[in-house]
């Protein structure tokens, strides 16, 4: 039991160094899972300006809440990466650190005569991670990207919206947290094949690409009939009943994901039972085609009860079903909010109490935790430079004065 108590305290990533030269989303989200595992993790930023997302609300008390949650557990320091101490200074930190990760454009860090092949002469067991819009290499590589053109060249616009209505863009930034997710998972590899190797290497993560892989089977579906996938709306390309269907006081989620679960559905929770050898539903792929027909017969038991009667009848037989939440519910919500922890109170230096996103990767015996507020601009420069690099406040003031820092 002491030694369970003793691991809770600890952090799985507690050893690894990360410079997070990252700006707005993708690469910052990384640097956040990295931190909530326990990295150590320094944020760099331009002086004065800082972080492209300070620039994003809602704010409070002048700090932006945007930024706040991307860049927790996290210290901070200024760099004017253009300026030779600037430069200097960076590769300091990289000589010490175990990760770096940045999102500039390809090429910019080399540039600067800061790029990977540079580094790892310095540090040759620093693992580089890179996320762009494209990759650092391909006819596209030197393309601008945000988000929506990721969800938009990678697929995921097209598949969703309504039957027949416009392609969306998914109501979050999916294609940057996919990618961010990807530098993680990358990072984290070389993590491991340093173990073997001695050395580090560079991870090259593009957010076009993450879009694609996250596709999963539609892609399979278009190799196999050679047709490409449609909108549906709510309704799943290879499953069915897979779907939402209205009720008395809004729509609900039922998810029979095989015959069993078909059948008990037919059989205990609507009572159709005739549904199970109608031969329009005999199969999963004739139900999947005549989905719009059998959605009518359902909604003919689904309309006759609320959502919460709705779940709880297909629950009752072990059927999944689940409401849609909207957000307000789900920071409401026992599971979610409560025994998961998905969102964590903490205290911010200017805002004062806030909440932040939880980290999903539950690992039991070492915890994640959001140990720290994102930093203010600036906030950590001199603990870093003096404390970590051996410089005197006299030095800082220099540096500040010619806009290094």
């Amino acid at each position: 039991m002491e030694k369970n108590k003793s691991l809770k305290k600890m952090q799985a990533l507690e050893n690894l160094l990360v410079i997070d030269l990252t700006r707005v989303v993708a690469g910052p989200y990384a640097g956040a899972i990295l931190g909530d595992l326990g990295a150590k993790v320094i944020k760099i930023e331009v002086p004065e300006k800082g972080d492209d997302a300070r620039g994003y609300g809602p704010y409070e008390k002048g700090e932006s809440v945007y930024y706040a949650n991307l860049n927790r557990n996290k210290k901070g320091i200024t760099l004017n990466l253009k300026t030779e101490e600037g430069k200097i200074i960076l590769k300091q930190l990289a000589a010490k650190a175990d990760i770096l990760i940045e999102n500039y454009r390809p090429g910019v860090m080399d540039k600067l005569g800061l790029g990977y092949e540079t580094l790892r002469e310095i540090n040759p067991r620093l693992i580089y991670g890179a996320v762009s819009g494209f990759g650092t290499y391909g006819p596209y590589s030197q393309r601008p990207g945000y988000d929506i053109i990721s969800q938009a060249m990678g697929g995921l616009m097209s598949l969703t919206g309504e039957k027949g209505g416009e392609p969306t863009r998914s109501g979050n930034a999916m294609g940057d947290i996919l990618g961010g997710m990807n530098l993680v998972i990358g990072v984290l590899a070389a993590v491991n094949a340093r173990t073997m190797t001695g050395k580090g290497q560079k991870i090259d993560v593009a957010l076009v690409d993450s879009v694609v892989a996250s596709l999963e089977n539609a892609y399979i579906r278009y190799f196999e009939s050679g047709e490409i996938p449609p909108r549906n709306g709510n309704a799943y390309a290879s499953i069915a009943p897979y779907d939402s269907y209205h009720a008395k006081d809004g729509l609900v989620i039922i998810a029979c994901g095989n015959q069993k679960l078909y059948e008990k559905f037919c059989n205990e929770v609507i009572h159709m039972p005739w549904m199970i050898e109608d031969e329009r539903f005999l199969t999963v792929p004739l139900r999947v085609e005549n989905n719009e027909i059998q959605k009518r017969y359902i909604e003919e038991w689904t309309m006759e009860h609320t959502v919460e009667e709705v779940v709880e009848l297909t629950l009752a037989q072990g059927i999944p079903a689940g409401p849609i939440y909207n957000v307000k519910q789900i920071t409401e919500d026992e599971h979610i909010a409560g025994a998961r922890e998905m969102f964590v109170e903490i205290e911010h230096p200017v805002i004062g109490k806030m909440k932040v996103n939880g980290q999903p990767v539950k690992l039991l015996d070492m915890p994640p935790r959001v140990n720290m507020p994102a930093p203010t601009l600036g906030q950590h420069n001199v603990e870093i430079l003096c404390g970590m690099l051996g410089y005197d406040r006299e030095e800082l003031n220099l540096f500040a004065e010619r806009h290094v820092i």
